[in-house]
Parts: structure tokens; C-alpha cells; sequence
């Protein structure tokens, strides 16, 4: 029996400790953030209706007529009229609900091109002092937006079943959490730092413990993600600051800027640490997973086996996120490197200009946060985890690699001696045997 044994490893289940870990991150981050919710939250804002009686209307277009445009003046060659005509559109709401008016053919940049059967939504001027008082402002979208949600939430959960619903879950508080704290608090002048932080600490404790439930995985999780977030701000003022950026880059910024007294280079901060949130969370969980999965399929492991082979997935995670984080940065900013592009302006200056050079330090601050993420969570992950193994009482392993086999006081663990002299133990609760030479 003694060159016969065999040997059982117990799973790597939630121990005191990694519970200890649990409620030490979970029950001060969430007093923390509860607290600073109520002392940053938002009054009501109190809108007032237009004095112009404008509102918005919907309707159906029933036909188009095109028409010719008028000949431009030979002294403005540059400009160019059209499409002119006029279309008929049925109103589904508002004061003259029912009827079928004719309006003007949509023109100019950006206007919307539309087609009979089209579903448009209107401005309507009644004061208007010229001109016709409807006039089409855009299709209405509602309809096929609903589709593609639809559509989105059930991929999410046949693919998911129940952890596609807590996912959809937590969309839907981060978009609350966004449009109802984050928003309003930044408008009524709260710092927008601070209330970014705030915000994305009360999206990443629901959403990550609502996703992943509550355990010391997820709470390892929810640590790395706090630390690189800490780091990514600061990073991210010291970034803006050397750079002197602003946040006043286009006409956005500049008309919120004039039509309200939100801090703007604040908000870029906010922005910044807001879109490094949607990856940090990704990367640290993927790493106290990864590190959760190595010491259950592998218990021999210790810190430093652990902490090797988690970081070499980090690695390879953080080589493909960088490139997806520079294409999406890119993205957004293709019309304006277009633009640049187009006005033959030399290289040096297309990448120092104001709204470049803001996706730049978008991208770099960004990816800094997330290769900082990388190691944090993976130690913390392989010392909850072996500590974990460690301290479980069926556990015959230790820490690390070559430690003894042999339980402290075998007899005092439920262990009993199959031989006399002590070659083989056994646990009459399990069939589970040790030997001095294991």
C-alpha cells in the first residue's frame, strides 16, 4: 500500500483569509464611495420650457418632389444650392396632429437625405418670422435602435444565460450611473475629477461583484482596478499639465465651455479615466482569473510560480489591448486627421495639434494605467491564492515548491497510520494516503 498510494488535492475554495481579503476591500471601498455619492450628488435641475414655443414633432414622409435649384451669382462660384423641392409629411404629433403639410427639401451640410415612408422628426417655430414653421431636423431613429438593443440583449444571454444578465445588469447602472451622477454632478460644477473617480469606483463595485459575485477573485479584482485607476489619474493631470492641454479642442468644447462653467480640463481628465475603466476592469479580472485557475488546476504552484505564469498572459493581453486602444482613439479622431491631412500641414504640427495631441495622451495615459494593472493584480491574486491554499485544513501542500508534504500533527488532523513504523497514513474519511517520502 505504501508504493501504491495516491494523492488527493483539496480545491482551491474561498478560505478565511481570502474572505478576510473580501470584506477588508469590499466594505471600505463602498462606505468610501457612498459617502462621497452623497456629498457630491447633483441637485435637481430645474429646466425651463422654451419661451418660443419650439418642440420637436414627428412625422412620416409621404412623397418628395424635386424641384431646380435657382442659378448661384457668378460672383459666388464656390457656393452650391441643393437638393431643392419640397416634401410631404404626415405629423403624428403635436398641435396639428393628423395633417399632411409640404416643407423644404432638406439642404446644406450634413442635412438628412430622405426617402418616401422615412420616419423624420421635425422643429416646429410657431413664431417663426419667416420661412415655414416646420422644417425637417433629422430621422427618427427610435424604432431601429430598439431592434439593435433587442437584438444585443438576446446574443448577451443565450451566450451568457445567466452571466449574459448580470452583464446587461451592469450596462444598465453604468449608463445610470453615468447619465444621472456623473453628468448632472459635472454640469452643476462639481469637480469633474473627482466625481469621475467617485463615479467609475460605484460602476466598478456594482458592476464587477453583480458580474463576477462576491469573492476574494473579485475582490482581488476590484483592488488592482482602484490602484491602476489611482495611478491612471494621477498620470493623466501630470500628462495634461506638461502638455498644457486644455480640454478646449473643438466646437463642442468650446460652446460647453461658453454655456456653462464645468472646468474643462477637469473634464478631460474625467474622460480619460472614465475610458480607461471600460479596459482596466477587463484586464484584472482576466488576471485574478487566470491566477485563481493556475492554483486550482496546478495546487504545487507557490507565489512565484503563480505570479510567472499569470504575468505571461498579462503580457500577451496588454500587447493586443494596446493595439485595440490606439484604433479606437484613431477612430474618433479620423475625420479631424483628415482634415489635417487635407491642408497639407507638415507631420510635427498635425500631432501637437489640440485635438491630436488629446487622443494621444488619451491612448498613452490610458495604456500605462492598464500595464500598471497588469502586475498589481497578479500579485495580489497569487498572494490571496496561496495564502489560500495554505491555510486550508486539508491542504498537504505548502506555499511553494519543495516545502514538506507531511501535515504538522497528522494525528491531530483526522490522519491515522496504516503501518506500524509510520511509512503510510490514511484518512478514513477519504481515500486519501500519504507517505514520509511524498
Amino acid at each position: 500500500m505504501g508504493a501504491g498510494h495516491s494523492h488527493t488535492h483539496a480545491p482551491i475554495e474561498p478560505s478565511r483569509r481570502g474572505l478576510r481579503v473580501t470584506l477588508a476591500v469590499l466594505i471600505p471601498a463602498v462606505l468610501l464611495t457612498i459617502a462621497a455619492l452623497a456629498w457630491l450628488w447633483p441637485p435637481p435641475v430645474q429646466r425651463e420650457a422654451p419661451t418660443d414655443g419650439y418642440q420637436q414633432v414627428n412625422g412620416v414622409v409621404l412623397a418628395i418632389v424635386e424641384q431646380a435649384c435657382p442659378q448661384v451669382p457668378e460672383e459666388e462660384p464656390g457656393i452650391e444650392l441643393g437638393p431643392c423641392g419640397t416634401v410631404s409629411v404626415r405629423l403624428g404629433d403635436g398641435p396639428d396632429a393628423g395633417t399632411t403639410i409640404d416643407v423644404d427639401l432638406p439642404a446644406g451640410p450634413g442635412a438628412p437625405i430622405v426617402h418616401a415612408g422615412d420616419d423624420v422628426v421635425l422643429q416646429y417655430l410657431p413664431d417663426a418670422t419667416f420661412g415655414d414653421p416646420y422644417q425637417i431636423a433629422d430621422h427618427q431613429r427610435s424604432t431601429p435602435l430598439w431592434v439593435l438593443g433587442i437584438a444585443f440583449a438576446l446574443a448577451v444571454v443565450a451566450f451568457g444565460r445567466l452571466r449574459g444578465l448580470t452583464a446587461l445588469a451592469g450596462l444598465g447602472i453604468t449608463f445610470g450611473i453615468l447619465l444621472w451622477f456623473i453628468v448632472p454632478a459635472i454640469l452643476a460644477g462639481k469637480p469633474p475629477l473627482l466625481v469621475a473617480i467617485v463615479g467609475a469606483a460605484a460602476i466598478m463595485l456594482t458592476v464587477l461583484y453583480l458580474t463576477h459575485g462576491l469573492s476574494a477573485t473579485t475582490s482581488v479584482a476590484v483592488a488592482g482596478t482602484l490602484i491602476a485607476l489611482a495611478l491612471t489619474g494621477v498620470l493623466s493631470a501630470v500628462a495634461v499639465s506638461a502638455v498644457h492641454l486644455t480640454g478646449v479642442a473643438d466646437d463642442s468644447s468650446m460652446y460647453l465651455q461658453l454655456s456653462s462653467n464645468v472646468n474643462m480640463q477637469g473634464l478631460l481628465l474625467a474622460g480619460i479615466l472614465i475610458g480607461a475603466l471600460g479596459v482596466l476592469d477587463d484586464i484584472t479580472v482576466t488576471q485574478s482569473m487566470t491566477v485563481t485557475e493556475l492554483a486550482r488546476a496546478n495546487p504545487d504552484y507557490g507565489f512565484r510560480d503563480l505570479y510567472g505564469a499569470a504575468a505571461r498572459v498579462g503580457r500577451a493581453h496588454i500587447a493586443s489591448v494596446i493595439n485595440t486602444i490606439i484604433l479606437a482613439y484613431a477612430g474618433a479622431s479620423l475625420p479631424v486627421m483628415l482634415l489635417i491631412a487635407d491642408s497639407d500641414t507638415p507631420g510635427g504640427e498635425v500631432l501637437t495639434n489640440p485635438m491630436i495631441a488629446t487622443e494621444l495622451v488619451r491612448a498613452i495615459v490610458g495604456t500605462l494605467g492598464l500595464i500598471a494593472a497588469v502586475p498589481v493584480t497578479t500579485a495580489l491574486a497569487a498572494l490571496v491564492s496561496v495564502r489560500s491554499r495554505s491555510s486550508s485544513p486539508d491542504s498537504s501542500h505548502d506555499a511553494g515548491r519543495g516545502g514538506s508534504h507531511r501535515p504538522a500533527v497528522p494525528e491531530q488532523q483526522g490522519w491515522e497510520p496504516v503501518t506500524a513504523d509510520g511509512a503510510t497514513w490514511h484518512r478514513p474519511d477519504a481515500p486519501t494516503h500519504w507517505a514520509p517520502h511524498d
